[in-house]
């Protein structure tokens, strides 16, 4: 069975994937810091939401991406997990 990896550096070799992956990148990158922030301060989505007054449904819209979380709700999860919301505009260059 092929992994999601190996499979996602297979479909980039098609332009229309690459072109629908690079509009969502954002979104992705996004969901990945949810992910990661949770991980990192050791909490599943029912204490992460618990934490933010909220559902654990909730925490699985935002860790896949499905919704475009305000930043109060952004900074919540931070201080539900310590960590602290930084917001950055790079140069287009400077993206992968």
């Amino acid at each position: 069975m092929s992994s999601v990896r190996t499979l996602h550096r297979k479909w980039l070799k098609d332009g229309k994937y690459r072109k629908a992956y690079k509009a969502l990148e954002g979104e992705f990158d996004l969901a990945r810091a949810v992910i990661d922030a949770r991980s990192q301060a050791g909490l599943t989505q029912q204490q992460l939401a618990k934490r933010m007054s909220t559902s654990q449904s909730v925490i699985a819209r935002l860790e896949s991406g499905r919704s475009c979380p305000s930043t109060q709700t952004l900074e919540r999860l931070a201080v539900a997990t310590g960590t602290r919301l930084k917001i950055v505009f790079e140069p287009e260059i400077a993206r992968r």
